[in-house]
């Protein structure tokens, strides 16, 4: 039960705790009647605190103390997706057995979205475990195979696209083939064709994936060729 029943504060010692980890600090607060709820003015919960370090211990012992799972701050981000943005792979499994949102609580981001923008491909498959959909579009961001193609992260793209992403979803007419020929990165060509990428499909502009591919590049001899890239590098 909180004793101290202010819902918002400045950072306080509860949240300094759960932050840095301190175990038995935050034990002994939480005992006295420190609120595991309290928030600051940005809308910060200790759970953030803890998720945004990584420290399991601090979580869990939040959490079995009636921590808000989904909480969000000012700008959208709760303890799951906090804890996706950094790879804390523990916490967020944790957050997920104790029944926390895999789709979000933001119309501008999500845990999946996030691990997908910060390169942590191994926060995926508990997210999409858990309910959380491969395909989940979200304005100006696309699908998670958009924002890892966008952010050239292709230990994120290969895993989206094992768990069945549709590798022809657009975005603003653009497909993740068109992201990854803009960028010129063949590496990500050639794992989008691998898994059916349609190289005719045509943006909002009339363009192919090979029209945005820079002239001459490695990545456009891919999309102008077949059979992959170990064909037009030789190894």
């Amino acid at each position: 039960m909180c004793l101290h029943q202010d819902v918002e504060s400045d950072w306080s010692p509860i949240h300094d705790a759960a932050f840095n980890g301190r175990v038995l600090a935050l034990q002994r607060l939480i005992t006295q009647g420190n609120c595991v709820n309290l928030n600051t003015l940005d809308q910060v919960s200790p759970l953030h605190g803890a998720c945004v370090q990584g420290h399991l211990a601090c979580a869990k012992l939040l959490m079995e103390n009636g921590a808000n799972l989904n909480s969000s701050t000012v700008d959208g981000q709760t303890p799951l997706t906090e804890a996706c943005a950094r790879g804390h792979v523990t916490c967020v499994s944790l957050l997920l057995q104790h029944g926390a949102t895999p789709v979000g609580t933001s119309y501008t981001s999500s845990p999946i979205h996030r691990a997908a923008a910060k390169g942590h491909p191994d926060c995926i498959g508990p997210l999409v475990q858990h309910g959380a959909d491969v395909d989940q579009q979200i304005d100006q961001s696309g699908s998670p195979l958009h924002v890892a193609c966008s952010n050239q992260h292709l230990s994120v793209a290969r895993k989206l696209l094992q768990l069945g992403a549709n590798v022809n979803n657009s975005v603003s007419g653009d497909l993740p083939l068109h992201i990854a020929a803009r960028l010129s990165n063949p590496e990500l060509v050639s794992l989008l064709l691998d898994h059916g990428a349609d190289r005719s499909l045509r943006n909002l502009e009339g363009k192919r994936a090979q029209d945005l591919a820079p002239p001459k590049s490695l990545a456009e001899r891919l999309l102008r060729q077949s059979g992959g890239i170990q064909n037009l590098t030789g190894d």
